[in-house]
């Protein structure tokens, strides 16, 4: 298979096109200072994308979090080639991406209170909630589950995708299963080329990290992923308590199907280090005995041949930036051939949940080695 590149950088205006300007464009309205045509223009570069949405293939295309490999979600044999193209597990469910609060309500049953509530607090934005599901999305979407994960996202490139095709599109992360989630359309293009019908290049995503999953299926909302969206902000929007699923930090199973598997991962040893006291809240920097023991063991494993790869979460000013480059550097050690990676916890504050889980996950532990 062939498989064509967009690119729509250009008709991103000053990085970000607003979710309501490309409304606009789609429209056929013209946006602000709009001489160039950008109107017609994005949608020429979108039709074939949404020619293969519409007609049962595959497209890539960037979101706020991640870029997503979407195809259409009510149709089961556009859901088997996601899973096919990406190698992921059947059983793990597809996150469906809609435009409108009203497609929600199109294919879920029972729809809770709470679900109003935080898509008017956090959408468009990075949050998947989880509820009961009717006929309309198929079980091969689903994963089998009579459950379905919906997210409203807010890149304005995603948005006229799903605007222009008419198609709720059903998007995991564009990446081979396993490895790191893609942040930028060349990461896309060096695990999906060949594989899918088209990828979009909106260039490099906002968030970096995966949406938060809340499910409402129970009495009490319960957090199914750690993303972006924290507790607190759910909590402080339903007002009441939101738990968190155990098997997250426990070794008990998760009740998300696709957490029990080892995601982001490089390919080499990821070994993470943190001190021996708390670190939430604290400034960005690293204990000098983390410091001591990553070069101990950088020494240890360059004598006996291995190429190692150091990671320096204290460079960073501000836990954003790591997240919207955590990804970015686990590939990097990949291109580079790392056989270890040595990294020192992130001294994190809101998104320390969301962090250390994708962290952690790559590196296939639950917790960190204390030094």
């Amino acid at each position: 298979m062939n498989t064509l590149y967009i690119d729509v950088n250009e008709y991103l205006i000053n990085d970000r096109l607003s979710r309501d300007e490309v409304s606009s464009a789609l429209s056929g309205d013209k946006l602000p200072n709009d001489e160039a045509g950008t109107s017609s223009a994005l949608r020429h570069a979108l039709a074939p994308a949404v020619s293969a949405l519409r007609n049962g293939g595959l497209c890539a295309f960037p979101t706020e979090t991640v870029y997503g490999l979407g195809g259409d979600a009510k149709d089961p044999e556009a859901s088997k080639k996601i899973y096919a193209a990406k190698g992921r597990p059947s059983d793990n469910p597809l996150i469906v991406h809609i435009y409108d609060f009203s497609q929600m309500e199109e294919i879920a049953e029972d729809l809770p209170e709470a679900a109003k509530k935080l898509s008017d607090a956090f959408w468009p934005g990075p949050l998947t909630m989880v509820v009961r599901k009717n006929g309309v999305i198929p079980h091969e979407t689903t994963g089998g589950l009579d459950t379905v994960a919906v997210r409203m996202p807010s890149h304005p490139i995603a948005a006229a995708l799903l605007k222009e095709s008419n198609v709720m599109i059903a998007a995991p992360s564009a990446n081979l299963s396993g490895r790191p989630s893609p942040t930028e359309a060349a990461h896309v293009k060096e695990d999906m080329d060949g594989r899918i019908d088209c990828i979009i290049d909106g260039g490099p995503v906002q968030i970096g990290l995966e949406s938060t999953i809340v499910d409402l299926t129970g009495d009490v909302p319960m957090i199914l992923r750690p993303g972006y969206v924290t507790k607190e902000d759910l909590e402080r929007v339903l007002g009441c308590d939101v738990l968190t699923d155990p098997g997250l930090k426990t070794g008990e199973r998760p009740k998300a199907p696709g957490m029990k598997y080892r995601h982001y991962a490089p390919k080499g040893e990821l070994l993470v280090f943190e001190a021996n006291h708390a670190n939430r809240g604290e400034r960005l920097s690293v204990s000098p005995r983390i410091a001591e023991e990553i070069e101990k063991r950088k020494a240890e494993a360059e004598a006996s041949g291995l190429k190692v790869k150091v990671i320096k979460f204290s460079e960073y000013e501000s836990e954003e930036a790591i997240a919207a480059d955590l990804y970015r550097l686990l590939r990097e050690c990949d291109d580079e051939g790392a056989d270890l990676i040595l990294a020192e916890k992130p001294k994190t504050d809101r998104l320390t949940d969301a962090i250390m889980n994708r962290l952690l996950k790559a590196a296939g532990v639950k917790e960190c080695i204390r030094v």
